[in-house]
């Protein structure tokens, strides 16, 4: 069998990767493929996330061991077949190619072709450029502080040195000194 999948990026307008792979083929070849077309460095942990019911987050497969509870099944690229969790057509799953910034690809394996084998998996469509594989944090924060400095109040006025008690709203509360 034969998987097509459609990647999206919710950041970049037009872009779009179509991966052809073995229904048989390891998730890490899934993940050398979407690095490929992407043309990004494999220097991050990245995961797959099976998605169920439209997109909520299922089992995660990862590019290397964690420590996970004993308790919980663990799954990673190397050892991992794609028939192991994929065999619907629509089926969905998120891969997470920027960990830090928890930034995703969005997946749909779009077909399946029965009757057809591929030896190696192929990139088959590349439209538009992908997002920065990583954020530059410290560039980011140059153009969008968080904080504006300008505005930051003194230790007084921030922990205020009065109360005015008609300011506050305690309808509902229990406002007895016992505890």
């Amino acid at each position: 069998m034969i998987y097509r999948f459609i990647l999206i990026s919710d950041e970049v307008d037009g872009f779009m990767r179509e991966i052809q792979i073995d229904a048989d083929a390891k998730f890490l070849e899934l993940h050398k493929l979407i690095l490929e077309s992407c043309g990004y460095e494999d220097n991050q942990l990245t995961s797959f996330t099976i998605c169920e019911n439209g997109w909520e987050k299922g089992q995660e497969i990862t590019l290397e061991e964690m420590d996970t509870d004993a308790d919980e099944d663990s799954y990673i690229m190397a050892e991992t077949e794609l028939n192991e969790f994929l065999e619907d057509e629509k089926q969905h799953m998120l891969y997470t190619f920027d960990p830090l910034a928890d930034r995703v690809f969005f997946i749909e394996l779009s077909e399946i072709k029965t009757g057809k084998n591929l030896e190696k998996g192929k990139i088959t469509r590349s439209v538009g450029e992908p997002p920065a594989q990583t954020l530059d944090f410290d560039e980011m924060f140059a153009r969008n502080p968080i904080v504006d400095t300008s505005s930051v109040m003194d230790d007084e006025d921030m922990y205020g040195s009065e109360v005015d008690s008609s300011e506050i709203d305690l309808e509902g509360f229990d406002i007895s000194d016992e505890f």
